[in-house]
């Protein structure tokens, strides 16, 4: 099921609203009962709020500009997602004051982000791109271990390791594959990379996404049929869209049995 990016954006309005209001109800309460002397601290107080709100009012309403013109305007956009990454954890907590799921929540943050990153239209060198995989992808029972060194596959096909060390091959770009986000991070710090397509589940995305900017990180939700970090998939369409996106050429998938992964009734295509 596809996220809706104006379900993040509608929580950042509600977050914005419930901050002003607060404040607004802290500052009336304590104009009302403080000695004079303090009232004028108060009152100077309210300019520095003034601004303040200015700037979430503007990051917020530059954010939706943007996402909604599909066109890029560099300093409200650099604005709206600091005061995006401002607003997050508030934004989470109405969500699941709402009933909706963090994951849910965080997904439709990565709808945005990756809409902002393909505004930038940004082109590299293949040896400037990391495709960053969890190690969960990996079977569990396997006994070659490929966060040291990812060629270690034996390209056994009993997950998709091997397939996206096929796109990695094809392409020229870099594979890394990280057991967390301080690994992670350490692959960004050592590859230095132009861009990085990034597959994990909605809560590393969003950290990465977040840890990294203004890098520009495509985030591609792994699939997790069996929960959180056990043999976890992926759709391989979707990276080797992030991929050709960056690299300006057009996705040529092999046959779709080439790429054909099994368990029970599901695949990764």
């Amino acid at each position: 099921m596809r996220i809706k990016k104006r379900l993040f954006l509608g929580l950042l309005v509600m977050s914005l609203v419930f901050i002003i209001l607060t404040l607004l109800g802290v500052w009336y309460i304590l104009a009302h009962r403080s000695a004079i002397w303090t009232k004028f601290l108060l009152f100077l107080g309210a300019f520095t709020l003034a601004g303040f709100f200015f700037f979430l009012i503007l990051g917020v309403g530059g954010l939706a500009l943007i996402l909604w013109r599909h066109h890029p305007l560099p300093f409200l956009q650099q604005m709206g997602i600091s005061v995006a990454n401002l607003l997050f954890p508030l934004a989470v907590m109405l969500g699941k004051r709402l009933g909706i799921s963090s994951d849910t929540v965080r997904a439709s943050f990565i709808e945005i982000n990756n809409q902002l990153v393909r505004m930038q239209k940004t082109r590299v060198k293949p040896e400037e791109i990391l495709l960053l995989a969890p190690h969960c992808l990996q079977r569990s029972d396997c006994p070659h271990k490929i966060t040291a060194d990812v060629y270690n596959c034996r390209r056994c096909g009993r997950c998709s390791i091997h397939i996206l060390l096929d796109l990695a091959d094809r392409y020229g770009v870099r594979l890394a594959v990280a057991t967390g986000g301080t690994l992670a991070r350490h692959f960004v710090k050592i590859y230095r990379p132009r861009v990085v397509v990034a597959i994990a589940c909605e809560r590393d995305l969003t950290s990465g996404i977040q840890d990294t900017q203004p890098l520009p990180v495509w985030g591609i939700v792994n699939l997790r049929p069996y929960g959180p970090c056990l043999n976890t998939q992926v759709e391989v369409t979707k990276v080797e869209e992030a991929l050709c996106f960056f690299l300006g050429l057009e996705a040529q998938l092999p046959q779709q049995a080439d790429y054909q992964y099994l368990q029970g009734s599901r695949s990764i295509i």
